[in-house]
Order: C-alpha cells, then sequence, then structure tokens
C-alpha cells in the first residue's frame, strides 16, 4: 500500500514496533480530506485492485479508533454550530484528532486546532475529559438515587430579592475561592465552612462555591461541607458546565443553583439546561459578557438570573463598565418588563463600584477575591459595602 500524507501544520512522527495485524476500514471512515479555518489535513489512500476497501496501516483497535475520529469530528461540527452564534471558545479536547497510523509510523498533528487560544479554552477542555471520566464512574442512574437523599433546594432569587429589600443595595452572592488562573493562590489559610459562615454572618443573601479542582482549587467536598455545616445562605455551584450531567450531580452535592456560561454554551445547550434545572428545581444564573451574548440569552425563554461579568474571560481584563454599557437602552427596557435579576460579577472592590453597577440596574454582585482575601470574610463585607449589612 502506499499512502500519501498531507498537512499545513507541525507534528511529530513516533516510531512503532507494534505486531498488531494491519486490518482494514472502509474509504468513508477514512478522513479523506477536511478543510477548516483551524488547520488542512488530507489522507489520500490508493485502493488496490480487486479490493473496495482503502487499506492503511493500523492497530487492531482500529474500530475504537474510527470511533474516536468521529467522535472527533462530532466535536468539531459543534464548534462550527457555536461559531454561528458569535462564540469563539472551542469545545474540542486538546487532544484534537486521535492518533494517525501510517506504516509503522504513528503521529498526531499539532497546530492551532489542537492547542487552546486562551485560558477559558483550555478549561473547558480540560472540563470536558473530566467530565467524561466521571460519568464513567458515576452514571446518571446512581445520581438518580442520590438525588432521592439530597437536602430540599433553597430559593436562590428569593434570597436574592430578600436582601436587596432589606438593605436598598444588591443582594451579595459571596464566593468561596481559594484561587484563580489569573491571581494564583487568593487565601492560604482556607477553611470552606469557617469562611461560608463569616460570609453569612456578614450579610451574604447566598454563596458561590466553586467545585473545580484543577484551576480554582475547589472541590464538590467543598459545596457538601458547606450545605451540610447548618449555613442557611442558597449554594451556586460555581462549575463550568458543558454537560448536563453535571446539573444532576451538582444537584446531588446539595447546589440550589448552577453557572452556565454563554461564551461556552450554544443556545440550544442553554435551552436544554434551563429546563432540566427547572425539573431538578436548581436556578440557572446564565452569564454573559458582551451584547451578543445578552442578546442571545435574552431571546432565551425562561431565563430569570442573568449575570453581567465584568471580566474578558478570554484576556481576563476587567472593565466594570461592561455592565452599565450591556443595561442600557433597549435591553435595559427588556430586563425591567420581564423583571429579570440582574447580576454584577467581577471587578467590585470598592462601595463606589457597588454604586456604579447597581445605578446600572444590577439587583445583585458576585464577589470572591476582595473579601475573600480578608482575615475576617465578614468584616470585608462591610468594607466592601461601606456599612453594615448583617442582619
Amino acid at each position: 500500500m502506499e499512502s500519501l500524507i498531507s498537512l499545513k501544520g507541525h507534528f511529530h512522527v513516533f516510531p512503532s514496533f507494534s505486531s498488531k495485524p494491519r486490518t482494514t476500514i472502509p474509504p468513508t471512515q477514512v478522513n479523506t480530506y477536511r478543510k477548516n479555518s483551524f488547520f488542512t489535513f488530507s489522507v489520500r489512500a490508493q485502493v488496490e485492485p480487486n479490493e473496495g476497501s482503502a487499506s492503511i496501516a493500523t492497530s487492531s483497535e482500529s474500530v475504537v479508533d474510527a470511533l474516536k475520529v468521529k467522535e472527533w469530528e462530532v466535536g468539531m461540527f459543534h464548534n462550527e454550530v457555536a461559531a454561528t452564534q458569535g462564540i469563539r471558545i472551542r469545545r474540542r479536547p486538546p487532544t484534537g484528532p486521535p492518533i494517525h497510523y501510517v506504516g509503522p509510523f504513528e503521529f498526531r498533528l499539532e497546530n492551532e486546532g489542537n492547542t487552546p487560544r486562551n485560558i477559558l479554552e483550555e478549561i473547558v477542555w480540560n472540563k470536558d475529559i473530566e467530565v467524561r471520566h466521571l460519568k464513567e464512574r458515576k452514571p446518571i442512574g446512581m445520581i438518580r438515587k442520590d438525588l432521592e437523599k439530597a437536602p430540599p433546594v433553597r430559593d436562590f432569587i428569593g434570597a436574592l430579592r430578600a436582601a436587596n429589600e432589606r438593605t436598598g443595595l444588591p443582594g451579595l452572592i459571596a464566593e468561596v475561592k481559594k484561587a484563580s488562573p489569573s491571581r494564583g493562590i487568593l487565601r492560604e489559610n482556607f477553611d470552606p465552612v469557617e469562611i461560608a459562615q463569616s460570609y453569612e454572618k456578614g450579610g451574604a443573601a447566598c454563596l458561590s462555591v466553586l467545585t473545580d479542582e484543577k484551576y480554582f482549587k475547589g472541590s464538590f467536598e467543598n459545596l457538601e461541607l458547606i450545605r451540610n455545616s447548618g449555613v442557611k445562605c442558597p449554594l451556586l455551584c460555581k462549575e463550568f458546565i458543558v454537560d448536563a450531567w453535571q446539573l444532576y450531580y451538582a444537584r446531588s452535592k446539595g447546589a440550589d443553583a448552577v453557572l452556565l456560561i454563554a461564551a461556552v454554551l450554544p443556545d440550544l445547550d442553554i435551552k436544554y439546561m434551563t429546563k432540566i434545572c427547572k425539573l431538578l428545581g436548581l436556578t440557572a444564573l446564565v452569564e454573559v459578557h458582551d451584547e451578543r451574548e445578552f442578546d442571545r440569552v435574552l431571546g432565551i425563554e425562561g431565563v430569570e438570573l442573568i449575570g453581567i461579568n465584568n471580566r474578558n474571560l478570554e484576556t481576563f481584563e476587567l472593565d466594570i463598565s461592561t455592565t452599565k454599557k450591556l443595561l442600557e437602552g433597549e435591553r435595559g427596557k427588556i430586563i425591567r418588563e420581564r423583571n429579570i435579576v440582574m447580576v454584577g460579577e467581577s471587578g467590585l472592590f470598592t462601595p463606589e463600584d457597588i454604586a456604579y453597577v447597581q445605578e446600572a440596574g444590577v439587583k445583585a454582585v458576585l464577589v470572591g477575591e476582595s473579601i475573600v482575601k480578608q482575615s475576617d470574610p465578614g468584616k470585608g463585607i462591610s468594607n466592601l459595602f461601606g456599612k453594615d449589612i448583617s442582619v
């Protein structure tokens, strides 16, 4: 057999002296030509006389390899659909397509198509792999049983509205966060329950608990510990949701709300996941970063809580004027008509910052770094708002 491989980008070739037999797969399963904005890759396999299939050197697990290729192509199609909605975060795993075999060699492309372009994309790609493994260990059937034992859901939006009415200030979602990719370790002496209790005592309406381990040093164990500690504040599971399975898992661990990021999830995913949230009793906080994401989310029926993140998730730069810009004009009018609760997120450090986003139209704020770094997080809340907001 003679093969011709042409590609644009870099690749590494690894000798493979496996004694595994060669097998054949139909031409329809060979990615004979693929071209997109990320890279170009082509394989032309010569069909030998009297044979109806293209022979390529591969391992005895070629069927598995072919399925991996198909799974990868489905992921690529997801990226293409998302791109039509302005979503720049690709959902492909960082490995790119599976290993290709050429004679006694194997290689994997390494180029823009399988290298994350920013930290959010890196997080999402790794989360996709992490969730895939978790689903294998804990299928949805097992989680359904855990749901029967989960503590009752608490009213997340109701708590924010009540705090806003009581104080005349935005209801606070205080974040239990040990670290972040941009700031590193925020608090060395990190006791999630102690921090949560301090937040509640200081006047927080709700709590946000980071559950991502790799990038934020969080965990679902922290979420469970806080829920079982007697803290009455409703809990937001602050996770990078890429699969509906995560919604069931979060609820089984005691979450009252979850975060859905419009920069990551296409409209169909958000619609589907918000419906599942309603079935589970969860509140969905849908997060946006720019006008296009905001308009997409406003076009989805049933969204009751929207967060505006002042941090550019691709560059991690902060600009609290983002909140004001997005809530001006027609969008602000729609928000008021639908009675949607708006949440200001990121870049809030002073009473002036709180006043600025409140004037823009938010009824709640999500704050982590500026209070979790304080020796007494509860007093940090008073400093943030410029007054004591405890009950």
